[in-house]
């Protein structure tokens, strides 16, 4: 009889945290990696949010606050929805949690069933399915590969509903991918969802602001206004705002959801962090300006990724519109590694351990994101390391697919 439940054993622990652990295990042995694993600006929080954050711990903010957020952060949340999004919502419909992640985790324990199924379309932020298993849910995974710009079809999604269908999850830009949907994409999407009024959507809107083209950034709910009453809208400060550390997400939604996810969150982590709250309050109702330097380092970063991507051999990437990774198709090299001994199975952990191990650079397999063939490319570091880690990777493929 095994000690542990059987929920925890169907978990998988994040791979884009375990690469990022490996490559900094090597970095500590003295070994020169170069990691594009971990999803985290290399940028400083801007000063006037550590500055709010400052006044508050010398203010003596630092007590329990109101389990779903304080009121001041939950009128910027408000404020923010109003002011970019064109949604309206009162403060008894906002929850802020300790992170995106918990306010998805919140977000199943609320309306997850055991057996319910949730549909993820692949590739698909790592914690999707996983959180959906814990809460005794089945994800039913759709794929949508390099051919259809990882963006599944009003078809495909209307293939997967069944009777179980709870829950829909869509995230835009992507996480891994950098994916994109359009407005009539979302459209499409919504004309099916119509057609199932007991399904839930949640929209994770996570890397809203990081834009790499020029785009009116549009979610579901903006496409489909009817489907606001069944929606729930996540977001947060961590991406936009380079504050992964202070660990605030927030999302809009029902008012009877939102309350079950906030009793959700009183029996778990209660209240976010009170320091975190103030700073984030300062990032929604400030200076959104600090966000431009940002957006122009990833623009530059990604068309010299892209480029020196598509000029290695074996290896195909198409262009991202929003967040800030490449997912380039690596099949075509996985095969002629395979073929030539180099690699001992034809996978994509195979061949990310062969960069690993020969280029010194550390890249998160494809399969974690639940497409086999691919790898993600985080750009959020500096061009130095970016240079560094192409060169690196075009010298071991190069002579190796020439000799394959």
């Amino acid at each position: 009889m095994s000690l542990l439940s059987a929920r925890v054993q169907a978990l998988r622990p994040s791979p884009t945290l375990a690469v990022t652990a490996q490559a900094a295990k090597l970095k500590m042995e003295g070994n020169d990696i170069v990691s594009l694993g971990a999803g985290e600006p290399d940028f400083d929080t801007p000063q006037h949010i550590k500055d709010a954050a400052i006044l508050a711990i010398n203010k003596g903010f630092t007590k329990y606050t109101q389990v779903g957020g304080i009121p001041s952060l939950k009128d910027a949340v408000i404020a923010k929805f109003k002011r970019d999004n064109a949604l309206e919502y009162t403060a008894r419909q906002i929850l802020v949690s300790v992170g995106g992640k918990q306010s998805i985790f919140n977000l199943c324990q609320a309306v997850v069933d055991r057996g319910d199924e949730v549909i993820i379309p692949a590739p698909y932020w790592v914690s999707y399915p996983d959180i959906a298993l814990i809460c005794e849910g089945t994800p039913v995974i759709v794929e949508a590969g390099v051919d259809q710009g990882f963006r599944i079809t009003a078809q495909q999604l209307e293939s997967a509903i069944t009777p179980r269908t709870k829950l829909f999850f869509i995230n835009s830009p992507s996480n891994p991918t950098g994916a994109v949907y359009s407005r009539a994409e979302l459209e499409a999407l919504g004309a099916v969802l119509r057609r199932h009024p007991r399904i839930l959507v949640a929209t994770d809107d996570m890397y809203e602001q990081i834009k790499l083209e020029q785009y009116d950034f549009v979610n579901i709910v903006n496409a489909c206004p009817d489907l606001y009453d069944r929606t729930i809208v996540l977001n947060g400060v961590s991406k936009a705002y380079s504050m992964t550390g202070w660990r605030i997400g927030y999302c809009g939604g029902p008012q009877a959801i939102v309350t079950a996810m906030e009793n959700v969150q009183s029996q778990s982590t209660s209240n976010p962090t009170s320091i975190s709250q103030v700073a984030a309050e300062a990032a929604l109702n400030g200076d959104q300006g600090c966000i431009a330097p940002m957006l122009r380092a990833f623009r530059e970063r990604h068309d010299f990724v892209w480029s020196a991507l598509n000029a290695m051999p074996g290896v195909r990437c198409i262009r991202a519109a929003g967040a800030f990774y490449a997912y380039p198709y690596v099949g075509e090299a996985i095969e002629a590694l395979h073929a030539s001994g180099r690699i001992a199975q034809a996978t994509d952990l195979a061949f990310s351990a062969y960069l690993l191990e020969k280029a010194l650079v550390a890249v998160v397999p494809g399969s974690a994101f639940g497409t086999e063939g691919y790898v993600r490319i985080s750009f959020a570091t500096s061009m130095q390391n970016l240079e560094k880690a192409m060169a690196r990777m075009n010298a071991a493929l190069v002579p190796q697919l020439a000799t394959a």
